[in-house]
């Protein structure tokens, strides 16, 4: 793909096939998005790519904490909940995946089963955890470089056909993701990214998030008539 269609086209991928992805697919993926920039040249992240029973017992049990009351454990810090526009946006596109797939407003069971399949990764076949070394945990360009490197690594998905989704919800239980990704004790676990051929026919799928525009987020400075 050209690198416009690629940027232009990707969207958040919420429905997949079963069919698996090949590890020699996924390591060309990890190359590109490896070529992110990062402080210094730092490369704080590392990647868990999971697939398989292990897997299963990730989504397994991040369902059954969930089901049971148990509070969150996310290692990365969420932040107090969004406000004002932020709120507005975060509405804004929940509405456009529940009209999608016909989740009434006040259907608790469905809402609820929607939510349920972020601590499934969305029943994707790969499921890919980003971490990044302990020791880089207090500067915050580490996180800064994380959020580069997993965007890189969703566009790269896309331009081999690929779908991806970066989720918080599957890293929320970190005990369960831990233990069953082997992850090591000098990692912080940041994000989960669900990855795999995309369903073309499940209605979320076709959702295209809104994105305010360059006037909206851009100041010019310095620049004759003002830009």
């Amino acid at each position: 793909m050209e690198f416009d269609d690629v940027i232009l086209g990707r969207r958040s991928i919420r429905g997949y096939k079963p069919d698996p992805v090949s590890p020699e697919l996924i390591k060309e993926i990890l190359a590109l998005a490896m070529r992110a920039p990062s402080s210094m040249n730092t490369q704080p992240w590392n990647f868990y790519v999971i697939t398989g029973a292990p897997l299963d017992r990730i989504r397994q049990g991040n369902t059954e904490r969930n089901l049971a009351g148990v509070p969150h454990s996310r290692e990365f810090r969420t932040g107090q909940a969004f406000e004002g526009v932020h709120r507005e946006r975060q509405i804004g596109v929940a509405k456009q995946l529940f009209s999608a797939m016909g989740i009434a407003r006040d259907d608790k069971q469905q809402r609820q089963d929607w939510v349920l399949r972020g601590f499934r990764q969305f029943d994707a076949p790969v499921c890919v955890i980003i971490t990044y070394d302990r020791e880089l945990a207090s500067s915050d360009d580490t996180a800064f470089d994380c959020g580069a490197v997993a965007t890189a690594l969703v566009n790269a998905a896309w331009s081999r056909g690929l779908g991806a989704v970066i989720n918080s919800q599957g890293i929320m239980q970190s005990p369960v993701v831990r233990e069953h990704a082997g992850i090591a004790d000098d990692q912080v676990i940041m994000k989960s990214i669900a990855l795999g051929w995309p369903d073309h026919s499940f209605p979320a799928n076709a959702v295209i998030s809104e994105r305010k525009s360059v006037d909206e987020a851009t100041t010019f400075v310095g620049f004759a008539g003002g830009a």
